[in-house]
């Protein structure tokens, strides 16, 4: 269950570096780098949302089945853990893309990570709702 916390670690990591990246281009716009290279801000700003909700998730899920006493399965953390933080850079890479959502292997990549993270969401809700009845 620990990769969930050392998910959460890195989703904040995320977090935080994004917040820094648009605060700087908002405040210090670098010609060259804002408008060019960061395309998008409001899917930057989707990211950073998308980065703190998956973080709550997984700290949440990591304090429930410990207060609890559920060991949860290693796999089914590892999916969360795992697609928690590449839902969210699915938006960053769109930020710096604007042709993003026509590419082949990006729309691969999304549909990978959006089947584990429902995996590892379902599994777990299936584990606490198997605990809770």
């Amino acid at each position: 269950m620990n990769v969930l916390l050392l998910g959460a670690v890195a989703m904040i990591a995320a977090l935080i570096l994004s917040a820094w990246l648009m605060t700087f281009a908002r405040w210090f716009p670098i010609k060259g780098i804002d408008g060019d290279f960061l395309v998008d801000y409001k899917t930057m700003i989707r990211a950073h949302v998308d980065y703190a909700l998956m973080a709550l998730f997984s700290l949440g899920f990591y304090g429930a089945a410990s207060g609890a006493n559920i060991e949860l399965s290693k796999i089914a953390c590892l999916c969360i853990a795992v697609g928690g933080f590449t839902n969210p850079t699915i938006f960053v890479i769109a930020a710096f893309d604007t042709d993003f959502w026509n590419k082949a292997i990006w729309k691969i990549f999304s549909a990978l990570s959006f089947i584990i993270t429902t995996i590892g969401f379902v599994w777990i809700a299936y584990s606490f709702l198997m605990f809770a009845i």
